[in-house]
């Protein structure tokens, strides 16, 4: 019983998650759409990183598909 409390807490709290996720995803998506509706462009920039962590300028497929989600072309 112990253990199936602690599933379904963990359960809970990855749903509330995902759910967190998506809403910021809709948002982001949301002001971008709002920005280019004014006529400005977008882009994402990547400034600095950890010392000793190697940084890689090619975008996975998951960053590719996080930027169509909200609406920003990763191909240009």
């Amino acid at each position: 019983m112990a253990r199936e409390r602690q599933v379904d807490a963990l359960l809970k709290k990855l749903l509330q998650t995902i759910e967190v996720s998506l809403s910021a995803a809709d948002a982001a998506r949301d002001a971008v759409q709002e920005i280019l509706r004014r006529g400005a462009d977008t882009g994402i920039f990547f400034a600095g990183s950890k010392k000793g962590v190697t940084v890689s300028s090619e975008l996975t497929t998951q960053d590719k598909e996080f930027l169509r989600a909200v609406s920003i072309k990763p191909d240009r």
